[in-house]
C-alpha cells in the first residue's frame, strides 16, 4: 500500500504542469474627452494544480487614493475571484502602470469579467525568464545642488539654475522579462517590468496610456495576434520620461514606447522556454512607521518662504523692459547701447554717458533676475509645502501604515511588489543583492504615495517625493529586509 501511494504521488508530481490564460478589457471612459489610445485591464490567470493566482495590470494612475479607481477596487476584485474562481485573495496581484488615462468607474466589473475569460482559456504553458535593456527613454528627475540639497524636475515649477546643479540621480535600464509559450511554441503572454513615469502624453493632448501602451502594442504585433503583453511598473518614483521639460518638440510617448517595445522584443527572442511544474506566490503585510515630522518640515518651509519674500527688491524694470535689455546686452558685448565708434568718441571727449547707463542697466537687470530666481524658488517651495500640509492633515493621530508585499515566482522569473512609488535606488539596491532574474514593482495592491529612500526623505531641499510621502525614513530598512526575505523564500 505504501509503495502504491508513492507511485501515485510520483505520477501526480510528474504530470503537474503550469497552465495560463490571458484576457483583456477596454476600461476607457470615452465620455471624458478625446481618446488617443484605449486603457486596458489585462488579466493573466495561473494554475499549477496546487496554487492559483491572478496577475492583473491596469492602465491607470493608481489603485485608490488618487485618480479614477476607488479604494475599494482591490477588495472587490479579490472577493469575487475567491468566490467565483477559488483564487485566494492574497494571490491576486494588481499593478497600476501609473499612466494618467481616464478610466471607467466600473473598472472593477470589467476586471472581473476579464478574469473569468482568462480562467476559461487556461492552457499548459512553458516559461522562460530574461532581461532586456533600454536606457534612452528615461531620466532621473532628482538633482543634487551645490548647497547639498536636492530638488526635482516637475512641470509644476521651474528648474533651478544650471550652474547650481552638480549631479543627477541614476536610472535603471533593466527590462525584466517573462515569456509564456503554449506547447506548440506560440507565445501566449509576455510580462515586462520597467521603471519610468508614463506621463509624457501625446501631441494632441488626448487621453493615452502613454509609453507602456505603445510598447505593448509593438510587442503584441510582432509576436502574433494571440499574445498579450503585460507591463509591470517598476521603481519609477523619481524617474521621468526623457526630456520631460522640452518646450521645442511636442510631447509624444509613442517613440519612447516603440524603443522600449523593440528592446524587449530583442531580448524576448533570445529566451528559451521550458516546462514549469509549479509556481510560488507570497503575500506578507508590513506595518510601516508614518511620518512624524510634518510640523517641523512645514515650519521650516514657511520660514524659508518668509525669507525669500523679504529678499525681493524693487527695480525700475518690468518684464517688457527687462526682456528687451536682455537681448540687447546679450548681443552687444562691450558696446550694447550703440556702435563702438560712439563709445570711442565719448571716451576721447572725456565723457562716458553710455558706459554709465550700461552699468546702471546691468545692475537693474541683475536685481530683476534675482527676483525671478526667487519667484521660481517660491513656486517649488509653495507646491511642496501644500503636499506636506495635505498629508499632515490626513495623517493626524495615526502612527503606522499597513501595506502588502507580494512575491511571485514563475520558472526563473521572480517579482516582489509594493504599493508605494518606490524610487529607483531602492530597486537597484535590492537587485544588486540577488542572483538571477529578480525584479521589483511599485504601484501594486494599493497606493501609498511616494516612498523615497531614507536619505531622500531627510532631504533639506524638499523634492516632491520627499513631501508627497506618508512614511518616516525608517520605512526603507523595514521594507528592504522583508523584500529580501520574500525574494529568497521564492527560491531561485
Amino acid at each position: 500500500m505504501k509503495s502504491l501511494l508513492l507511485v501515485l504521488l510520483s505520477a501526480a508530481t510528474a504530470s503537474a504542469a503550469l497552465r495560463a490564460g490571458a484576457a483583456k478589457a477596454d476600461i476607457t471612459d470615452y465620455q471624458a474627452g478625446p481618446v488617443n489610445d484605449p486603457a486596458f485591464v489585462k488579466v493573466l490567470a495561473l494554475d499549477d494544480g496546487s496554487t492559483r493566482s491572478l496577475l492583473i495590470t491596469v492602465d491607470a494612475v493608481s489603485l485608490g487614493e488618487i485618480g479614477y479607481i476607488d479604494n475599494g477596487y482591490l477588495g472587490r476584485i479579490r472577493a469575487a475571484m475567491e468566490r467565483e474562481l477559488g483564487v485566494p485573495g492574497r494571490n491576486v496581484i494588481v499593478n497600476a502602470s501609473h499612466c494618467h488615462h481616464v478610466v471607467r468607474k466600473d473598472a472593477d466589473v470589467l476586471t472581473i469579467a476579464a478574469a473569468r475569460q482568462a480562467w476559461g482559456h487556461l492552457t499548459e504553458v512553458r516559461a522562460g525568464a530574461g532581461r532586456g535593456r533600454e536606457e534612452r527613454i528615461m531620466e532621473n528627475r532628482r538633482m543634487r545642488l551645490k548647497n547639498g540639497a536636492e530638488t526635482d524636475v516637475r512641470r509644476a515649477y521651474a528648474m533651478p539654475r544650471d550652474e547650481d546643479v552638480v549631479e543627477a540621480g541614476p536610472t535603471d535600464p533593466d527590462i525584466g522579462l517573462l515569456r509564456l509559450d503554449r506547447l506548440d511554441g506560440t507565445p501566449l503572454a509576455v510580462i515586462y517590468n520597467f521603471a519610468a513615469h508614463p506621463i509624457h502624453g501625446v501631441p494632441s493632448g488626448a487621453n493615452t496610456a502613454d509609453y507602456p501602451a505603445f510598447a505593448s502594442k509593438a510587442i503584441e504585433e510582432n509576436l502574433g495576434p494571440d499574445v498579450l503583453a503585460f507591463f509591470i511598473q517598476g521603481c519609477a518614483g523619481d524617474i521621468n520620461p526623457a526630456k520631460y521639460k522640452d518646450v521645442h518638440t511636442p510631447h509624444d510617448a509613442e517613440p519612447l514606447g516603440n524603443l522600449l517595445g523593440l528592446a524587449a522584443l530583442r531580448a524576448l527572442r533570445g529566451i528559451r522556454t521550458e516546462a514549469v511544474s509549479s509556481m510560488d506566490v507570497r503575500n506578507v503585510t508590513l506595518d510601516l512607521p508614518r511620518a512624524a515630522d510634518y510640523a517641523a518640515r512645514i515650519s521650516a518651509l514657511r520660514a524659508k518662504r518668509e525669507q525669500l519674500m523679504e529678499s525681493l527688491t524693487g527695480t525700475s524694470l518690468n518684464f517688457k523692459t527687462f526682456s528687451a535689455l536682455l537681448v540687447q546686452y546679450g548681443l552687444g558685448g562691450a558696446y550694447p547701447s550703440y556702435y563702438s565708434h560712439r563709445y570711442l568718441h565719448e571716451k576721447s571727449a572725456g565723457r562716458e554717458e553710455l558706459k554709465r547707463m550700461d552699468a546702471d542697466n546691468r545692475a537693474e537687470m541683475e536685481r530683476y533676475l534675482r527676483n525671478i530666481e526667487t519667484m521660481e524658488e517660491l513656486t517649488r517651495l509653495q507646491t511642496n509645502l501644500a503636499l506636506l500640509e495635505k498629508h499632515q492633515k490626513e495623517s493626524a493621530g495615526r502612527k503606522t501604515l499597513t501595506v502588502e508585499v507580494s512575491g511571485l515566482r514563475i520558472g526563473g522569473f521572480r517579482l516582489v511588489t509594493f504599493p508605494g512609488e518606490l524610487t529607483v535606488e531602492i530597486g537597484l539596491r535590492l537587485k544588486k543583492q540577488l542572483r538571477g532574474f529578480a525584479f521589483v514593482a511599485g504601484y501594486t495592491n494599493g497606493y501609498i504615495y511616494y516612498t523615497p529612500t531614507a536619505a531622500q526623505r531627510r532631504n533639506a531641499g524638499y523634492a516632491q517625493e520627499d513631501c508627497d510621502s506618508l512614511v518616516a525614513p525608517e520605512w526603507e530598512g523595514i521594507f528592504e529586509r522583508r523584500a529580501l526575505e520574500v525574494f529568497r523564500s521564492l527560491g531561485e
